[in-house]
């Protein structure tokens, strides 16, 4: 396998992508892109194939690889591993926002909808906050903080920054309880009550605050906690 440098031009990922877009790519030619460059006498589309090889049930198994498996692969070390989960994950929310996108949210229940299987299992605390416009449809959502076990600190700039952003009327703000118990903590409520003092300053409406468990979900604003 030759190296990347002398193919053709027009056979080299990175000129390919400028000439004839990314979806000219094949799977192989993306995941060359992804770790950068090669190794002593193998290229990074060699490295490439060698992963998609381990790839049983396609590119899928990226997004839930873990480091030590990449580098099952010689020439795949910690860095090139960190740069594929990266990529893979950073597809995962695109597609996950793309999916949303426009949805009209009328209830908790759509709200829910919208997260649950994401964040129902999870072994960490994950805020993240949906982004809606003055219609009340979705324009985006993000991921605010990822905790520990036993919680994760949620700021008020931190959930107001993207909102500011992207131009949101309003928010919903949404999080897990690893545990699979959805009811709120009292940190929980304050917390909320902090975030939506400093929303109004903004003129940024928080709607709501979604707590995620083992398949059930407390809304703050139906229990009246807001």
């Amino acid at each position: 396998m030759p190296i990347i440098k002398e193919l053709p031009a027009s056979q080299r990922p990175r000129e390919k992508l400028w000439t004839e877009g990314k979806e000219a790519l094949s799977n192989t030619e993306l995941l060359a892109l992804l770790i950068g460059s090669g190794t002593q006498g193998k290229s990074a589309i060699a490295l490439a194939m060698e992963l998609l090889a381990i790839a049983k049930e396609g590119i899928g198994f990226f997004l839930d690889a873990s480091p030590e498996e990449l580098m099952h692969v010689p020439g795949i070390g910690i860095a090139k591993a960190a740069q594929i989960i990266a990529g893979a994950e950073l597809g995962k929310r695109m597609a996950a926002e793309r999916k949303t996108c426009g949805d009209k949210i009328s209830s908790p229940e759509d709200v829910a909808g919208i997260f649950m299987e994401d964040l129902r299992r999870l072994k960490q605390e994950h805020c993240e906050v949906l982004l809606l416009n003055l219609r009340g449809h979705v324009i985006g959502r993000e991921i605010i903080s990822i905790g520990s076990l036993s919680g994760s600190v949620l700021e008020a700039r931190d959930v107001l920054r993207p909102a500011i952003r992207r131009g949101a009327a309003s928010v919903v703000l949404v999080h897990n309880h690893p545990s699979g118990n959805p009811e709120p903590s009292m940190a929980d409520i304050e917390t909320t009550k902090r975030i939506m003092e400093a929303s109004k300053v903004l003129d940024i409406c928080v709607t709501d605050h979604l707590i995620i468990g083992d398949g059930e979900f407390v809304s703050m604003k139906r229990r009246k906690l807001l």
